[in-house]
């Protein structure tokens, strides 16, 4: 399952939220876990040229201020890093591009963030209302390995994933969504909670019986789209109404005491790169409960018992399409 685990931060003397939530998943999972701490940048043109983390004065980050860096880090979360295998990492360079090496390196099978810098204020950077952060973007954008975005600390309850919302718009980053939500959720003995919001247009233009058949037919779409990947787990569909997704996917997530948001990233793709998407991003910014983000169901290929393409023998499937797979 999730074997190696990489969390970035860029807090060194107070916990972070996303870091002990990656805490207490590899605890639960009995994962390594690689903590990231990429330091502040005081020039543009040398990434090297950085901010002490207590002071705030410039130096030139060399071996030494790397390790005391490291230390300070380790002692922070010393007594939540008691008994799991660990690594920490302090280097300069682009947070982004920094995190995707570092997973890249270790074979990571999921990556940990915050939906902004928690320092964000401190660094005169704004931040924008319903925005995941630059860094959350540039890595769900290129990486293939699960984002999980954590806005607070994750309680255990929720990181045992026995509910799992997927909220789908029968896009192809979707059905990636629900190919990877059923195999964590046979792991975890979840129910999986598959939902569709109708754009409801304005009345009387779009009356109730419009709406009821409607969603008679997403409900069979829905069914549709996910039967294949359901065998053996529990689940439900739910079909709403609204004009703003975001909204209906939180209100959905919260009256059904939901622990594990799964989203596919947006359906755009250009030359191998995916955006995440505005309701990817509102979702990210505002949700009590973790959200994991992915686009690739490549990542589920290491798992024990994981039918990725559970269609191959009735031709081709739109999953197809992430992974460059031809039909047979």
């Amino acid at each position: 399952m999730f074997k190696q685990i990489v969390v970035a931060t860029d807090i060194v003397s107070t916990p972070d939220a996303p870091v002990l939530s990656a805490i207490a998943l590899a605890r639960q999972k009995g994962s390594r876990l690689f903590l990231l701490h990429v330091m502040e940048s005081a020039s543009t043109e040398n990434r090297r040229q950085v901010r002490h983390f207590m002071t705030g004065v410039e130096l030139e980050a060399d071996p030494a201020y790397e390790a005391e860096v490291s230390q300070a880090i380790e002692k922070t979360y010393a007594e939540p890093l008691t008994g799991i295998e660990h690594e920490i990492g302090v280097t300069a360079g682009f947070p982004w591009e920094m995190i995707l090496y570092t997973a890249k390196t270790v074979q990571a099978d999921l990556i940990v963030l915050g939906p902004h810098s928690s320092r964000a204020e401190e660094k005169g950077v704004v931040r924008t209302a319903g925005r995941v952060g630059s860094t959350v973007e540039n890595v769900i954008t290129r990486e293939t390995c699960p984002v999980m975005v954590v806005n607070r600390p994750a309680a255990a309850e929720q990181l045992a994933f026995r509910q799992i919302l997927v909220p789908i718009d029968f896009s192809r980053a979707c059905e990636c969504a629900i190919c990877f939500a059923a195999r964590l959720a046979a792991v975890h003995d979840s129910q999986m909670v598959i939902m569709h919001m109708l754009p409801v247009p304005p009345y009387p233009k779009y009356t109730h019986a419009d709406y009821t058949t409607d969603a008679e037919s997403a409900q069979k779409r829905l069914e549709a789209l996910a039967k294949p990947y359901l065998d053996g787990i529990a689940h439900q569909y739910r079909v709403c109404a609204g004009a703003m997704p975001h909204i209906e996917i939180l209100k959905c997530a919260a009256e059904s005491g939901i622990d594990l948001i799964v989203m596919g990233s947006h359906t755009k793709e250009a030359a191998g790169k995916w955006y995440p998407g505005s309701v990817v991003e509102r979702v990210g910014y505002r949700a009590a409960c973790p959200v994991m983000v992915v686009n690739d169901p490549d990542v589920l290929v290491g798992w024990e018992g994981a039918n990725v393409y559970p269609n191959d023998a009735d031709g081709d499937r739109l999953i197809h399409l992430f992974t460059g797979r031809v039909a047979r």
